[in-house]
């Protein structure tokens, strides 16, 4: 005898709660990712004309040769690279944070980016003539390696309480770096070591930032598969029970996270608490479907480096602070507000 047609498993029900929103609310998602794309528009179009250089719009328009050949060789592959950089770094965080299944977890709090830059200071020392994209796949090694160490150690926690997953990660993020800063002294590259930890997008110029079109297509993989990695943050039994490969969803979840994150602090440098921020706002406005955070996650991170960068080319005018030291300071205190309320939501 058939079974009722309402006695479904719980594996339809979350298919069917991962498949989306209704129609109505659909349409009304659409209008309003379209305004906050339209901002974050707006926002790249000012980023161009902020900066010591006379970039103007009556001076584009009064066709000064100087202004056009500074808005195309500096300030519009500048901001590219803010929008494509802050686009995938917040997805990959979102990504991060259902393969750990925890809020707190991002690249830069779990390992990988220091994973990342200790492949490119070795990289440096044993081949320094080595082209760029010789050390992004280094890094991206080294990132998929401290990624997967990561995850390893957090499986043989006894208890992942959600307060520690994330000081696990800091942990062995600081070890990483330690070692990374004690080679870096030894070989005298300190300074270089500088230009990773810290994003800074003031070098980008035309030439210097096309690799990161690549963390864009790495960000639309992760929209393609947004529906596995859904269902694979549920765990490892329930992926099984629907018919998934866990292990092969976690690694393409790793594949992901370790190029993003190694293209951009190749290219950049490291752009601190970006994953962590975004997604818990959005999952906060959104809720846990990864397919309608994806697009939300990618506009906000995109926004939320784009007034940043703004801020550092602002602050100290006519001086310039890299926009992970401005990342930083904002980071670290809603790191700390989103502790405080995850604390008093458990109390």
């Amino acid at each position: 005898m058939a079974a009722p047609a309402l006695n479904r498993p719980a594996a339809a029900e979350a298919l069917s709660a991962a498949a989306g929103p209704q129609p109505r609310r659909q349409g009304a998602n659409g209008t309003a990712l379209a305004l906050a794309a339209v901002g974050v528009v707006a926002l790249a179009v000012l980023s161009m004309f902020v900066g010591v250089s006379d970039v103007s719009l009556p001076a584009l328009l009064a066709g000064d040769p100087a202004a056009w050949e500074i808005l195309r060789v500096s300030r519009l592959p500048r901001t590219l690279a803010v929008v494509l950089a802050g686009t995938a770094v917040a997805v990959a965080g979102l990504i991060m944070q259902l393969m750990a299944r925890n809020r707190f977890v991002e690249p830069s709090t779990v390992g990988t980016v220091e994973s990342a830059t200790l492949g490119i200071l070795v990289v440096t020392v044993a081949a320094p003539a080595a082209p760029l994209l010789a050390k992004m796949g280094v890094a991206s090694v080294f990132a998929l390696a401290g990624t997967a160490l990561f995850l390893a150690v957090l499986n043989r926690l006894p208890v992942r309480n959600t307060l520690l997953v994330p000081l696990v990660g800091l942990m062995l993020g600081g070890v990483i770096a330690s070692v990374t800063t004690f080679f870096a002294y030894r070989f005298d590259l300190l300074q270089t070591l500088n230009n990773w930890m810290i994003g800074d997008f003031s070098g980008v110029l035309r030439g210097r930032y096309e690799l990161l079109w690549i963390v864009a297509a790495l960000a639309v993989v992760g929209y393609v598969a947004a529906d596995r990695f859904t269902v694979a943050g549920m765990g490892a039994d329930f992926t099984t029970n629907l018919g998934l490969n866990y292990r092969a969803t976690m690694r393409l979840g790793l594949v992901i996270v370790s190029l993003i994150s190694a293209v951009v602090v190749t290219t950049v440098g490291a752009v601190p608490f970006l994953g962590l921020i975004v997604p818990n706002i959005v999952s906060l406005v959104f809720g846990d479907n990864l397919r309608r955070a994806v697009p939300w996650t990618a506009v906000f991170g995109a926004g939320f480096v784009l007034v940043c960068d703004i801020i550092g080319r602002t602050i100290r005018y006519p001086y310039e602070v890299p926009v992970g030291m401005v990342m930083s300071v904002v980071g670290a205190a809603a790191f700390l507000v989103l502790l405080l309320r995850a604390r008093r939501s458990r109390a």
